[in-house]
Parts: structure tokens; C-alpha cells; sequence
């Protein structure tokens, strides 16, 4: 008891000094200033709404934009018939009425009334789609603020097309070059010998990963990278009699997702990889085999998968009661 008091101390003072550090950085680093929330989330106080009808007919700069938009999935909630929450121009872009208020043949409309979106920080403008794209709607969003994109000012224009037409995101043969844009790591290691065909178009980086927010690792789409593996790779998801202990969860042990320049995607080739574990081999009992002999040099100089062929898994005993993972 004498113990817990001092104990109870300390980590009191240290929430409050976490708490004040917390404190500090929202204030001297907003998003934005606080006066400016207002204006993100309903645009200028001092506008009304006035519909998209009212809007495009007095300006035709917006033509093209309009009908693109138009043909979108937005673009189809403008309709009343559909039944679902209106969405216009003036849903992202606030009130238009004093845009067009003053507008003539010479004189454009003011965009200057609207929301400046393009000069908005990254989460500022993910914020205006997160008013309707909330976790109740869209469940893959629930932790988008806490996400490794948004924490690295990737907004949702940045994939997110409104204006583009029909295909409001960046499509399947689009991801490789605009996902690497910024991974470029990722990148060189899809230019190795051995690599998924990410970069042929047969596969997409969306596959794997969920470019919103996963509570897994890098974002995958699998709890383990075996329970995401397995859903294209079926043969090797088991269960098997003689498991292969340490791949039977995570297929990175062996394998380099992205690339490689070991077939198949291994990070290092054969027999070194499987000597990592397997240290003494078929040489003898000792951890560190001679190369003087004969067996010992032709081991380096052959594939254990040669032999050992359902290597991730297998239903064959040994005559000493273990798996060997030999095909039969």
C-alpha cells in the first residue's frame, strides 16, 4: 500500500503533462484557425443557397464541369427521384448566391464568395467530404483522421476526382502509377525479377491494401498475411497434418510481397533462406556443417523445394513421426 500512493503519483503527473503537451500542439498547430471552421462547414454565412439550376444558367463556364458531374454517382443523387440526400454544387462548394449576384456578359461569376477548397490543408478539404462520408455511411472510414495517409496530408481530392465524370477515383490501371508516385520504394521493388503483376494491370494495389484506414498492419485487407495470401493462393491455406511452423501465419517470413530478385518472391534465395532456421541441414548434427565435404558443397548449390516440394504444409509422415514435407 505504502508503494501504490508514490505510483499513483507519478503517473498523475505524467497524464497531465501529456495532456498539456496535447494541448499546446493543437494550439499553435491547428488545421486551421478556429474561425475559419465555420466557413469550412457551411461556406459563407453571408450567402444563400440558390440551387444548381440558378447557378448554371447564369454562367457558362461551368458547362463541361456540370455535365461531367452530372454523370456521376454525386451526380445522381441530384435527381429527387432518386430518393437519396441531395447532393449539388453548392453541397461542397457553399452558397452561390452572391457568385452570381453581380454577374454580366463580361463579368464572370465570383469565385472568390465560394469556398477556396484548393487552398485548404489536406484535412480541411477530407473534412468537407467526411460531413456526409461518415462512419455510419461509409464504414472504412471510421479511423481515416488517424490514418498513415491523412497523418501525411493526403486529402481526399488527392484520389478523388468529382469532376472527372463517371469514374470519380483513380481506376484499377491507374493505381500502380499513382500509388507509387509517393512509394517509390514500393516502386523499385515491383521492377525486381520476381513481383506480383501489379505493373502488367493484373492486379491492383487495392487488393491488398485499403488505401482509407485498416486497424492491420500497412493497411492490408487480412488480419495476418496469410489470411490475405490464401484468398488467391487457396492450395496453401491448410490445415495441414505437419504444419511448417513459423510460415503458418505470416507469409512474409519467406516472402517479399511487392518484389524480388528470387523466384519464387523470396527474400533470400535457396538453400540460404531455409539454412536461416535450419542451420545444420542433412550435413550432420553440428549448427555449422563443414564445407570440406562433398554433401556439404552440393547442398549450397541445390534448392531444398527440389525434395521438399509441399514445403508450406503437408500430410506425409516421416519414418521418425515428423513432416517432412516431401510430396509423398
Amino acid at each position: 500500500m505504502r508503494y501504490r500512493i508514490p505510483v499513483l503519483i507519478v503517473l498523475a503527473s505524467i497524464f497531465i503533462v501529456a495532456c498539456s503537451d496535447i494541448a499546446t500542439l493543437r494550439s499553435s498547430q491547428p488545421i486551421a484557425p478556429v474561425r475559419d471552421y465555420e466557413t469550412i462547414l457551411v461556406g459563407n454565412l453571408e450567402a444563400n443557397y440558390i440551387g444548381d439550376d440558378n447557378c448554371l444558367a447564369k454562367c457558362h463556364i461551368h458547362d463541361r464541369l456540370a455535365s461531367d458531374f452530372k454523370h456521376s454517382i454525386h451526380g445522381d443523387q441530384i435527381s429527387e427521384e432518386t430518393g437519396l440526400p441531395l447532393v449539388n454544387c453548392e453541397s461542397c462548394h457553399g452558397p452561390g448566391s452572391m457568385a452570381v449576384e453581380d454577374i454580366t456578359a463580361e463579368q464572370p461569376c465570383d469565385f472568390k464568395s465560394l469556398l477556396p477548397i484548393d487552398e485548404f490543408p489536406a484535412q480541411a478539404q477530407s473534412m468537407l467530404c467526411l460531413r456526409c462520408h461518415s462512419a455510419a455511411s461509409t464504414p472504412n472510414l471510421h479511423s481515416w483522421n488517424s490514418s498513415v495517409h491523412a497523418l501525411n496530408d493526403v486529402s481526399c481530392f488527392d484520389c478523388h476526382k468529382l469532376h472527372k465524370g463517371p469514374e470519380q477515383k483513380v481506376g484499377r490501371q491507374e493505381e500502380y502509377e499513382h500509388c507509387t508516385g509517393c512509394h517509390t520504394q514500393v516502386k523499385m521493388e515491383f521492377a525486381q525479377f520476381s513481383h506480383h503483376p501489379v505493373s502488367e494491370g493484373k492486379m491492383a494495389c487495392t487488393d491488398c491494401h485499403d488505401p482509407h484506414q485498416s486497424t492491420n498492419r500497412n493497411n492490408l485487407k487480412g488480419m495476418t498475411s496469410k489470411a490475405l495470401c490464401t484468398r488467391c493462393h487457396m492450395e496453401y491455406q491448410g490445415p495441414f497434418v505437419y504444419e511448417h511452423a513459423d510460415v503458418t501465419e505470416e507469409c512474409t517470413n519467406c516472402h517479399s510481397p511487392h518484389g524480388s530478385p528470387n523466384e519464387p518472391l523470396l527474400q533470400v534465395s535457396q538453400p540460404f533462406l531455409c539454412m536461416q532456421c535450419h542451420a545444420a541441414g542433412h550435413f550432420n548434427d553440428s549448427p555449422y556443417p563443414s564445407l570440406a565435404t562433398p554433401e556439404a558443397q552440393q547442398a549450397y548449390f541445390t534448392r531444398c523445394t527440389d525434395c521438399h516440394s509441399n514445403i508450406h504444409g503437408s500430410d506425409n509422415p516421416s519414418s521418425h513421426g515428423r513432416g517432412t514435407f516431401l510430396a509423398r
